[in-house]
Parts: C-alpha cells; sequence; structure tokens
C-alpha cells in the first residue's frame, strides 16, 4: 500500500488533484495494475446504447410490477381458510402460489436486470492487485473514496436516472417482499377477541375455557379422521362430524386417546346426528387449536388406585381416566407418547417425561413443570366433557407470568 511508495503525500497535495488523477493514484498505491479495459459504448447515442438501456429498464419496470402484485395479493386478496365445496375455494388455493411467483419474480427480475446493467454498462476490465497487511493511511482512505467515485462514473448509472430510479424502486419492493410476510406473525399475544373454540388469541385460553362461562357443555371429542364425501359431483362436509364424543368405554385399560374440546352445539353424532348439519370447519378449528390437545390416559385399575393427587386437584379425574395438557412444559412440544408399562408421558422433542401416577410430574429432562390436568367427568350417558378449564398455564409457563 501507500507504505511501500516512497512518495508521501500530504493534505493540500491531494486536495489539488482531480478525482481521475486520484483514482489512478489509488491503484498504483494499492499495487492495482488495470491490464485490461475497454468503454461498453465509446461512441456517444449508439443506438445500441439506447436499446441496452431500454432491456435493462424493461427488467427493473417488470420487477417493480410483481413487487406491486405482491404487495396487492398479499393486502387483498381473500386468504381465509376455504374447505371443498365452499364458495371461493378456488381464489383461496391460488393466494399461496400468487404469494410465491409474485415475489419470486419481483426478486429473480431485479437480479436480471443488475446483471444486464452490469453486462452492459459497466466497462470491460481485468485488474491485478498486489494484496498488503497493515491499517490504511489518509492517502489511501482518500484515493479509495476516489476509486469509488470513479467506479460510479464510469459505470454509467448517475446520468440514467431513469434506470436508477427503476432499480431502487424494484430493490425497495422485493426487499417488501420479503420483509412483509414476517408482518403476518407479529400479533400482540394478549389482546383478546372474541371467545372461540380456540380461546381468546390471548395466552391465558384455551377451547377448553368455554367451559368455564357454564352456557354449554363442552364434551371430550375424538378425532375419527373423516373428510369431505363426494354428492352429486361435487364435494361436500354436509353431515361430515370430524370430531365425536368420547365414551368412558372407548378406551381399554392402560390406551391412551388424543381429545380435543367439543362444544354441545357442535356435536353431530349419536342420536344428535343430523344429516344436514355442517360442523366439520369448527371441528377443524378445534383441532388446530393451539392449546386444545389433551391426553386422555385410561390407567389400569390397580395403578390407579396408586395415584398421587394433587393438592385441590383431588376431583379432576373420573374414576380411572386422567386428562393432560398434551402441550409439554418445557418448550410447548406435542407430548404425542405414552409407555402404560412405565405409565410415562414422554415428549420426544427433548425427551422430557412426566409420571401419570403423580400429577404429570416431570421425572426427566429438562421440563420442570407439571403438565396441567384438565378436570373431567361423564355424564349419564356415559360421554366424557371437561368439568371447567385448566387451572394453570397450557404449555410453557414463562410466557404466561405476570411478574
Amino acid at each position: 500500500m501507500s507504505d511501500n511508495n516512497k512518495k508521501q503525500y500530504t493534505k493540500e497535495e491531494l486536495d489539488k488533484m482531480s478525482n481521475g488523477e486520484l483514482a489512478r493514484l489509488g491503484t498504483e498505491l494499492d499495487g492495482v495494475t488495470v491490464a485490461y479495459r475497454k468503454e461498453r459504448f465509446p461512441i456517444a447515442n449508439d443506438p445500441a446504447e439506447k436499446r441496452a438501456g431500454l432491456a435493462v429498464g424493461t427488467y427493473f419496470a417488470l420487477s417493480i410490477v410483481f413487487g406491486l402484485a405482491f404487495i396487492a395479493t398479499y393486502l387483498f386478496w381473500p386468504w381465509e381458510y376455504k374447505h371443498l365445496g365452499q364458495d371461493g375455494l378456488g381464489w383461496y388455493t391460488l393466494y399461496t402460489p400468487l404469494l410465491g411467483i409474485t415475489s419470486g419474480l419481483a426478486i429473480i427480475l431485479l437480479g436480471m436486470g443488475c446483471v444486464k446493467y452490469t453486462k452492459t454498462f459497466v466497462p470491460e476490465e481485468i485488474s491485478v492487485q498486489t494484496r498488503h497487511d497493515g491499517p490504511s493511511e489518509e492517502v489511501d482512505k482518500r484515493t479509495l473514496v476516489a476509486l469509488l467515485n470513479d467506479s460510479w462514473q464510469t459505470s454509467t448509472i448517475g446520468r440514467r436516472p431513469v434506470i436508477a430510479g427503476l432499480a431502487g424502486t424494484g430493490a425497495v419492493l422485493a426487499g417488501l417482499a420479503i420483509i412483509l410476510p414476517m408482518g403476518g406473525i407479529i400479533k400482540n399475544p394478549w389482546k383478546p377477541k372474541a371467545m372461540g373454540i380456540s380461546g381468546d388469541g390471548t395466552l391465558w385460553t384455551t377451547g377448553w375455557t368455554l367451559a368455564n362461562k357454564g352456557e354449554e357443555r363442552i364434551y371430550l371429542g375424538r378425532d375419527n379422521g373423516n373428510i369431505a364425501e363426494e354428492h352429486d359431483g361435487h364435494w361436500s362436509t354436509e353431515g361430515v362430524s370430524r370430531l365425536v364424543r368420547m365414551r368412558a368405554d372407548d378406551l381399554d385399560a392402560g390406551a391412551m386417546e388424543t381429545v380435543f374440546p367439543l362444544p354441545a352445539s357442535m356435536v353431530n353424532d349419536g342420536d344428535k346426528y343430523d344429516a344436514h348439519k355442517d360442523v366439520y370447519t369448527e371441528h377443524m378449528h378445534s383441532i388446530h387449536g393451539a392449546r386444545n390437545a389433551v391426553m386422555l390416559i385410561r390407567l389400569r385399575h390397580e395403578d390407579a388406585k396408586k395415584a398421587v393427587l394433587r393438592t385441590g386437584q383431588e376431583d379432576f379425574h373420573a374414576g380411572d381416566y386422567f386428562a393432560y395438557s398434551k402441550i409439554c412444559t418445557h418448550i410447548g412440544c406435542p407430548t404425542s407418547l405414552y409407555e402404560q408399562q412405565t405409565n410415562r408421558i414422554l415428549c420426544p422433542c427433548h425427551q422430557s417425561q412426566f409420571d401419570a401416577l403423580h400429577y404429570g410430574k416431570p421425572v426427566f429432562g429438562p421440563a420442570a413443570r407439571a403438565l396441567p390436568q384438565l378436570p373431567i367427568a361423564v355424564d349419564e350417558e356415559g360421554y366424557m366433557y371437561a368439568k371447567k378449564d385448566f387451572v394453570e398455564p397450557v404449555g410453557p409457563a414463562f410466557w404466561e407470568r405476570r411478574s
């Protein structure tokens, strides 16, 4: 670098130099040898230059068009879920593909425009530089700025405001295509909305919270896996029940079943079955509720007699049946494994283990809090229901602490 150059330049000498002189000095001080350099369009007003500018501008303009199309699709396209047979299903199914196509084309066309501009307008040059060690001196800093200015000037982007504007706008919109979708996952976890099958939108509630309102009975619903049925050439969920009420005798001793909240108004099975009733969408909302899943375990009778009940929760079980939240208290994974020989509930994510005979107390792994237990009972018809909501926070407790 400049410390290897015998000539030392003062600030006054550098001030007297033009940008071109500083640029040439910078290449010398940096040990750069320009082996080859050729202007793309040495003749002014070359028609080929105008055609090249039009091609580059077209890429950037199309990038802007698709960037705006992405924003319009993201904000105004009907995105609410539609199931088979429901009006608007076709528009809904196009939402995600359109987001991918418009954002992808906006970014790709912006990149193609940049590459096209570099290949078309930036001078061809082959340079070789000798590397150096150590910090840079004042002369090096000044000449580096001059080299950057020279690069800006020789790229000709400064005298092409239309292309520069299109490129800048395209870059902004392409950036929005990346950043804007993140807004859909940002929400206030404490802002309540109308109470529904998934709670009221806050971290304090679940679908089982409906049991506290006392307006209707909340049954334990089992997922039977039913899907839409075809009738007269079209698909329909009319008369299809995805959740059905759980009977006490549906489980064998030592078995486990995942259940979900099923309000009485959403029941469509047994003697309450109506072939024209459509509750499929509500059932799916219950299944997809973030904290709704519950493990219903029927302990073997001899094991149930040994169960240690938590203080204040002695009446939460129904005979040999115990219901624990399926959401691990570590970081919220589903505790989907039950080992009937040891009565252990296992979380496959980080190997936390909970003792079903000891009010879901953690006995191994990183989880430090027992699985919340759902108070359950059996009605006069043999169907199981929730007497009230969980009395403890569901999932990782640190999200729920008020202090």
